[in-house]
């Protein structure tokens, strides 16, 4: 979990009697704050300040540091984002410095700043210990001057001394053994990269050096490779959970290139040195398999669902049945009665009845008769059927079609042209039958003979089918192509749209029609219309010009079959397919995956070494500077004295320092890159801090404990006196 600051109230203030130093490592990303002669300080809190307003009350509230988020959410932070007094290492916003030590002071963290809630220009009472205050490398007069007239004028402190953190932290681990006099100090910081040479344990700073990398664009660099890996958990990515996987799983690769073909390959050793982010997620509930119980007690249900429907199927059956025996016997009692009516009151019987002919009721009874044997599921008579099979191969069934019309009544006429229309019909329908038959039949040989084909000699059959289907498809592309746009183009491949291609072919024929029509009348009288041969015109631009559409068919059905064909003897065959009238194109509803675990799992593979890569390739995002390894040379480079054994001294003690340098494998990469710009057989040896992050306090109180630490400050009264250009030559010495 990302470092958020538990800060408790001092209240042993006044067992430090007034010469002992208040210690403050002022960087750029953390604010340490602690008494002299200790080991540990007492207040660390994130360098950043934040000014968001209650959401219920709407004052402004002033929070300093990195509080807990479940917090935050009764602020609101969207106007006020958190602000940093430093810009690459700088203090330039004393405006915000001041606040942040106002807070603190108001808060009583040190019980000695909360006697000082003071205006800016009067002072109350003054500070009565001595402050040392960290800075960077070579910090800027103006930078000095207004932090010291921060603490003069607004504090009221009774001296200053200012020192940077580098060098405290080289000369802690120093009385410790894990560095020498003479030899190079590597900073990467939060925000910047700094060496620092040491010669006979004094800070050499003309041959400084700096590159604007630090952990802040390692941290941003991740966040972005994050972010765009994963946009649907931008969310997840706050910049306390990208800090805290950083630190967490980041790491300098020993050679860049090899380590990343390494997970270009994949394999074991890339999955090894993969990490996974597991976001928190819910599977979806799982449908347990029902219970033989639960599955016979369904299929009991369905049981009685089926009878319930089959009973009112039954029903509903023999109430149409009921139905259509009383529709019958009052059929057969009507022409019962009509046979006993005499010949002129038949009309008036028909006219109450409400038919018009015995012979409507007597077709009616026989469609009654036949619903009821369909109704009772009676199969119909083989007598009929074979009395209307051979009616239809007779021609008695059509007794007034060779009679001369002279010879039948109107009524007989009637029933020839019926006689005549169901011949017809009749007769199309078995001429049609029988093409079926033949075609079928043509199918059958035709595929027999393919089969001989393709049993002779199979290769070359199969290499004819794709030739024939790369000439069907071909011929039919180019034929939707002729109607779509005529064939033609502008003459050029620039995508325009030309006359040829808005016209299809029947369009210009109308228009040649039309053009020649005009010709042909020359610049005369319009006379057109006058003859009856003029109208033809308008039959001939009427036409479609789709003759063709029966060959299309022909060739469409016939590439659906070589289609077909060669998805049966070659299974590599892959049709195109196309839409086609016959054929619609069909929208495939796009399936919908449900969440998995994985879905929710940020796995962690270049990233881990790509980021810290900045380090020494600056250019990966984008800054034209040199790495860690190219530093220490232009360092070396930079020193006025061009002694062999010292530069020797100086390699052999490379001690590294800072929050950046926690990398995992930073060492050897820093020795490696060093051991190419040395000469061969150069001592280099790259030794670590006991701790990166708290060293640099510590030497600091470490040096602010010892007797002559006085000698090293200057007072307000000299502030007063020698005015803030004084504060260009100062400069601390380190060995006391």
């Amino acid at each position: 979990m990302p470092f958020i600051s538990k800060i408790q109230r001092q209240t042993d203030y006044n067992r430090f009697p007034p010469s002992t130093p208040i210690v403050i490592d002022n960087g750029a990303s953390y604010f340490r704050i602690g008494w002299a002669g200790e080991t540990e300080p007492r207040v660390i809190f994130r360098n950043i300040v934040q000014r968001p307003r209650h959401k219920s009350t709407g004052e402004t509230v002033t929070i300093v540091g990195d509080h807990d988020p479940a917090l935050l959410k009764y602020f609101d932070c969207t106007r006020s984002g958190p602000r940093s007094a430093f810009d690459s290492n700088v203090v330039f916003q004393f405006s915000t410095l001041h606040l942040i030590g106002w807070v603190q002071m108001d808060h009583g963290y040190i019980d000695k700043f909360t006697a000082l809630i003071r205006s800016a220009s009067a002072c109350v009472e003054q500070i009565d210990h001595p402050i040392l205050i960290t800075e960077c490398v070579c910090n800027p007069v103006y930078s000095r001057s207004k932090m010291a007239e921060l603490l003069f004028e607004t504090y009221g402190v009774r001296s200053v001394a200012f020192g940077v953190d580098a060098v405290f932290s080289y000369k802690y681990n120093q009385l410790h053994g894990i560095c020498e006099k003479d030899g190079l100090a590597i900073c990467p910081g939060f925000t910047t990269t700094h060496v620092i040479p040491f010669v006979d344990g004094e800070p050499v700073y003309k041959g400084c050096c700096r590159t604007n990398i630090g952990g802040y664009h390692i941290t941003d660099y991740l966040k972005q490779l994050l972010s765009l890996k994963y946009p649907h958990h931008m969310a997840r990515f706050t910049w306390e959970k990208v800090e805290d996987l950083k630190m967490e799983h980041c790491y300098i690769a020993p050679d860049y290139a090899l380590e990343a073909q390494l997970f270009q390959k994949g394999g074991k050793e890339a999955e090894d040195k993969t990490r996974c982010w597991q976001l928190p997620w819910v599977p979806l509930p799982t449908e347990e398999p029902p219970s033989e119980e639960e599955i016979a007690r369904k299929a009991a249900i369905r049981e009685r669902q089926g009878q319930r429907l089959r009973e009112m199927a039954e029903a509903k059956r023999s109430s149409r049945i009921n139905e259509l025996e009383n529709q019958l016997h009052g059929l057969e009692f009507l022409l019962q009665q009509l046979g006993q009516v005499q010949e002129e009151d038949i009309p008036s019987f028909l006219s109450e009845t409400g038919y018009a002919s015995k012979q409507e009721i007597e077709l009616t009874l026989t469609k009654v008769t036949q619903s009821l044997r369909k109704a009772k599921g009676e199969p119909k008579p083989e007598q009929a059927e074979h009395e209307e099979k051979a009616d239809s191969c007779t021609s008695d069934k059509y007794p007034l079609i060779n009679v001369p019309d002279n010879m039948l009544t109107p009524d007989q006429l009637k029933e020839k042209k019926r006689q005549i229309f169901l011949k017809t019909t009749t007769e199309g329908r078995q001429r049609a039958k029988q093409k079926r038959v033949e075609e079928e039949l043509e199918r059958e040989r035709k595929t027999q003979q393919d089969e001989e084909r393709r049993l002779e000699n199979p290769q070359l059959y199969l290499e004819q089918m794709h030739t024939k289907y790369k000439e069907l498809y071909e011929k039919i592309e180019l034929r939707k192509r002729l109607k779509t746009n005529g064939g033609h183009t502008n003459g050029s491949n620039s995508g325009g749209v030309g006359r040829g291609e808005r016209l299809n072919a029947a369009q210009r024929e109308r228009m040649r029609l039309l053009t020649t029509a005009a010709f042909d009348r020359g610049k005369g009288e319009d006379t057109f219309g006058a003859k009856d041969e003029d109208w033809q015109l308008y039959k001939l631009m009427g036409k479609d010009n789709d003759d063709d559409d029966d060959g299309a068919d022909e060739d469409e059905a016939e590439l659906a079959r070589v289609s077909s064909r060669l998805q049966e003897i070659d299974p590599t065959f892959v049709p195109k397919l196309e839409p086609t009238v016959s054929q619609p194109t069909i929208t495939e509803v796009p399936h919908v995956r449900p969440l998995t675990k994985e879905d929710f799992q940020i796995v962690l593979g270049v990233e881990r070494f790509r980021c810290p890569e900045i380090l020494f390739h600056p250019n990966l995002v984008g800054i034209d500077q040199v790495g860690l390894d190219e530093m220490t040379g232009v360092s070396i480079r930079r020193l006025p004295s061009k002694d062999k054994a010292l530069e020797n001294r100086l390699t052999s003690s490379v001690f590294m320092t800072g929050g950046c340098s926690l990398f995992p494998g930073i060492n050897e990469r820093l020795e490696a890159g060093i051991q190419m710009l040395r000469p061969c057989g150069s001592p280099i040896k790259v030794a670590r801090a006991l701790d990166p992050v708290l060293d640099a306090w510590r030497g600091a109180s470490l040096y602010a404990a010892n007797s002559r630490f006085h000698q090293q400050t200057f007072s307000r009264a000299d502030y007063y006196e020698k005015g803030e250009d004084w504060l260009r030559r100062y400069q601390v010495r380190y060995t006391l």
